[in-house]
């Protein structure tokens, strides 16, 4: 395989957390709530929190560089970074900054946002790009520093969410393709199940003229409807993405999902027949962090030895929008 028709391969993965965290029981101290209560409903034990001098693009870089490492790429050879995140520095984008930090000089960097669906969606972007030859090492990221924008008054959301980033190189591979089969979707009309909207009030520039003058509320989120939606199109739209693969469950060797609430997880491997160790799971270190809850996942397990190269890897993300999709991989080159 040569240029246009290139396979791809994910060679490296990076990821990268605040150091400061606030347990279960630090939170009860904040807002009316247990160790045991938020256990049994999520499986969540701490979440990693950035600092005020922290920023998402310092986050995204140190994964960035990490995955680089492990793939052997130097940032010049970079040809586009995506960075996928609900919550940038800048309204216009925070890939850029990414660019600058880590040096990737030739590398266009642009943002990419649908929710904890993020990172999914941007590994199936870099695939297209690469596959029609137009780049050959590409850099996806999902970052999301949600603690910013949780109402810590609101037990239902704020127990859930941490910060972090994570990062995986894509590559042109000329011999085959380890992106095996992907399967995406969008849901507008179920937007008010979670959302992070934005509010104003009305600015009178003149007679007639009328703009808005606001900024976001708090994230919101129907926890019950989340659930549903999610273990029933998760577990669907794997199985079309393996369909695409042409291969069953029975081939998956590790399933790793958006780490939002392990009884969600252990739904989805349920109804998956998949026994719980073959589910890659970090949520009680972590909590939800969004976009980076993938890529997170897949570099602890990548690190610690569990996934090896050439497991096959079954991938969903699901979240705001709502989005949701699915993703088959091989891991390594």
């Amino acid at each position: 395989m040569n240029g246009f028709g290139a396979g791809v391969a994910i060679t490296g993965c990076g990821s990268a957390t605040p150091e400061q965290f606030l347990s279960n029981e630090e939170l009860s101290q904040i807002v009316e709530t247990s160790d045991e209560w938020i256990k049994s409903r999520t499986g969540i034990g701490k979440r990693h929190l950035a600092d005020q001098s922290v920023s998402l693009s310092q986050l995204a870089a140190q994964a960035a560089i990490k995955a680089l490492e492990m793939a052997q790429v130097s940032p010049r050879e970079v040809d586009l970074i995506l960075l996928a995140t609900s919550t940038p520095d800048d309204l216009f984008g925070s890939a850029a900054q990414v660019q600058s930090q880590i040096k990737a000089n030739r590398a266009i960097a642009f943002d990419l946002t649908a929710a904890c669906s993020g990172f999914l969606v941007a590994l199936v972007t870099a695939t297209q790009f690469i596959r029609t030859g137009t780049y050959r090492n590409v850099l996806v990221i999902g970052a999301d520093v949600l603690s910013r924008w949780v109402d810590w008054n609101d037990r239902a959301t704020c127990v859930l969410f941490g910060d972090g980033a994570g990062a995986v190189v894509c590559q042109a591979n000329d011999t085959k393709d380890n992106i095996l089969g992907f399967e995406l979707h969008s849901d507008g009309s179920q937007n008010s199940s979670l959302n992070l909207a934005y509010q104003g009030e009305e600015l009178l520039l003149k007679e007639g003229v009328r703009v808005q003058k606001g900024t976001y509320k708090p994230l919101t989120m129907n926890g019950r409807e989340v659930y549903r939606f999610a273990v029933a199109k998760v577990p669907e739209v794997i199985e079309k993405a393996l369909y695409r693969a042409n291969l069953t469950t029975s081939d998956i060797d590790w399933l790793v999902l958006h780490q939002a609430n392990q009884r969600i997880m252990d739904a989805v491997s349920d109804r998956l027949k998949l026994p719980p160790e073959k589910v890659i799971s970090n949520l009680s270190e972590y909590g939800n962090t969004s976009a980076a809850s993938i890529p997170l996942a897949l570099d602890e397990a990548v690190r610690s030895g569990k996934v090896k190269k050439g497991d096959i890897i079954a991938s969903s993300g699901f979240g705001a929008g709502l989005t949701w999709g699915g993703i088959i991989f091989r891991w390594g080159d």
